[in-house]
């Protein structure tokens, strides 16, 4: 890894207790950022707080919040805003999904997801803007492979990764002239604490295969947001697969998706 000259910038991430988000955080600290770290989980975070300190000479800001709740993005700008800080890069990490029938599915679960995936998301990115505009900053949104397709079984949760990545794209053309980049990284089926929470271990999408590690899937997407690229995937099998998805009928794409994600003993 090549150290970036980033002294005295500072970088949010969000969803920073586990998997992707974590591995950001060591990817921002290992170039000179200093850090907030947002989630519920707050021992996990300040375990990795420490670690982050000690390994990397940084100052880590670790604060508790529940970015599913309507306010918990303002409260988490209003409590960062009190402490003087300002941001040179916001990481949208925060997300989660859920395996099953939509007609099975609890309808406040699915409220709470939407909330978390998207709303979080475009009120962060608003009310941190004016800080991202001032240092010529960066953000990095993460997306999915979801976003480029419909979900059987997942409805919901591919259908906030298309919102995510859409809105995304559109600001980054938006901004392209202020020097703030914006970066939607689109990473596939990943081994970290998502399969978990979203009880995807019964679904043909990840049962019995080998993953890319958030390690690696988080180092890419630094790197492709170090480059102001707008849209990366990680994995050329992925790149492929969300190119071909363009020129793919749509009930076609969704019976393809259905297939491959459909649960199995």
């Amino acid at each position: 890894m090549t150290t970036l000259s980033t002294s005295n910038k500072t970088a949010l991430i969000t969803g920073a207790s586990s998997g992707i988000g974590k591995a950001l955080a060591h990817q921002f600290a290992h170039d000179g950022y200093q850090l907030v770290l947002a989630a519920r989980g707050v021992a996990k975070m300040q375990a990795l707080a420490d670690e982050l300190q000690r390994t990397y000479k940084v100052t880590v800001t670790v604060i508790a919040a529940d970015l599913e709740t309507h306010d918990g993005a303002a409260g988490l700008h209003a409590d960062i805003k009190a402490r003087g800080i300002v941001l040179s890069a916001l990481v949208n990490n925060a997300g989660y999904g859920a395996f099953g029938e939509f007609k099975d599915s609890a309808l406040m679960s699915e409220l709470a997801m939407m909330q978390l995936n998207m709303n979080t998301v475009v009120v962060l990115t608003k009310l941190f803007l004016p800080d991202l505009l001032a240092t010529r900053g960066k953000i990095l949104n993460t997306a999915s492979t979801a976003a480029f397709q419909p979900g059987p079984y997942m409805a919901v949760y591919y259908a906030t990764k298309s919102f995510v990545l859409s809105f995304s794209e559109a600001i980054a053309s938006e901004l392209e002239d202020t020097g703030v980049t914006v970066t939607a990284l689109c990473p596939g089926p990943t081994a970290s604490g998502f399969q978990d929470k979203a009880d995807l271990g019964n679904s043909a999408l990840i049962k019995g295969k080998k993953l890319p590690t958030s390690e690696e899937v988080a180092e890419l997407g630094y790197r492709a947001m170090q480059r102001g690229q707008r849209v990366y995937i990680p994995g050329f099998v992925n790149w492929a697969m969300a190119q071909s998805m363009r020129f793919t009928p749509r009930n076609l794409a969704t019976k393809v998706v259905k297939i491959l994600t459909r649960p199995i003993s």
